[in-house]
């Protein structure tokens, strides 16, 4: 099957953006390994899919897929990357965009400056909806690593995210905890981590080890659980910069109940097109 694609990327955070409206697509979990493998096909972070709608009331569906081949429910800097993508390929020339997905509709709007806003709803927080194992609802959840008990907040952004404050983000142990708190048995359906350093209430410092990915030069949604984790543990104000490996985001979130909104650029890097395996030898190497 010939595939036209497009690379993008969203401060570092890399993906493979798939027009599947213009274009008969249909990829095997396999077929998805190959497309994100950085040595024997295009490589990213994760493969995107634009396609048309099938709920009432949003304007495309958003479909993404993690480098393992697994679909996930969000991801913050692909949808930025979505709205350019479909004003770039003349698939819409509005700049307000209710977006399908997942994690539920999301609200996309491209700003004169290039940037892209995006209303990524209300953080969910009870421990059944994340999903997270917790007796009730905390600011603060003890949890086991490692030999060692640590605090950590939790959050869902559409996707579940665990958040650790740490002194030196630089010197984070995310290679080491990253993986143990993704497949965490308290998080059922995994979990991404962030390891976040607070420099004041309005600055942040992030990394990131995604599920099925590793560690991220960004995560838009993890930025997000991060500042909203960050308020409600005392640290943080309604505003916040968050810096990522790959650049900066902002995030605004005025509270309980209300949206988490996130700023931040989207980049188009080259356009292509490739032959893709079938099924049987798209092994991914």
């Amino acid at each position: 099957m010939d595939l036209r694609f497009t690379k993008m990327h969203g401060i570092g955070n890399d993906f493979v953006v798939i027009d599947a409206i213009r274009q008969n697509v249909a990829l095997s979990r396999n077929q998805i390994r190959f497309l994100a493998d950085r040595h024997f096909g295009v490589g990213c972070d994760q493969i995107l899919m634009a396609a048309p709608a099938t709920e009432p009331g949003t304007d495309f569906r958003y479909r993404i897929f993690n480098a393992d081949g697994g679909e996930v429910e969000q991801c913050g800097n692909g949808v930025r990357c979505l709205a350019v993508f479909l004003a770039e390929q003349g698939l819409s020339d509005r700049s307000d965009l209710i977006i399908q997905t997942l994690g539920g509709p999301t609200r996309i709007q491209r700003q004169p400056d290039g940037q892209v806003t995006v209303d990524m709803g209300p953080p969910r927080l009870d421990p059944a909806e994340i999903p997270f194992q917790a007796e009730s609802r905390a600011p603060r959840y003890p949890l086991a690593v490692d030999g060692r008990m640590l605090d950590i907040g939790a959050a869902s952004m559409g996707n579940p995210h665990a958040v650790l404050q740490v002194g030196d983000v630089a010197d984070a142990p995310l290679t080491r905890w990253g993986p143990i708190i993704e497949s965490h048995p308290r998080f059922p359906r995994r979990v991404n981590a962030g390891f976040m350093e607070v420099v004041d209430r309005g600055h942040i410092r992030l990394r990131v080890y995604e599920r099925g990915v590793g560690e991220t030069l960004a995560c838009g949604t993890g930025a997000c659980a991060a500042a909203v984790v960050g308020q409600l543990q005392g640290l943080l104000d309604q505003a916040v910069q968050v810096d990522l490996p790959g650049g900066s985001l902002q995030i605004r979130w005025q509270g309980e109940g209300e949206p988490v909104w996130m700023t931040g650029p989207a980049v188009t890097v080259f356009e292509g097109q490739l032959r893709l395996p079938d099924d049987a030898t798209a092994n991914g190497g």
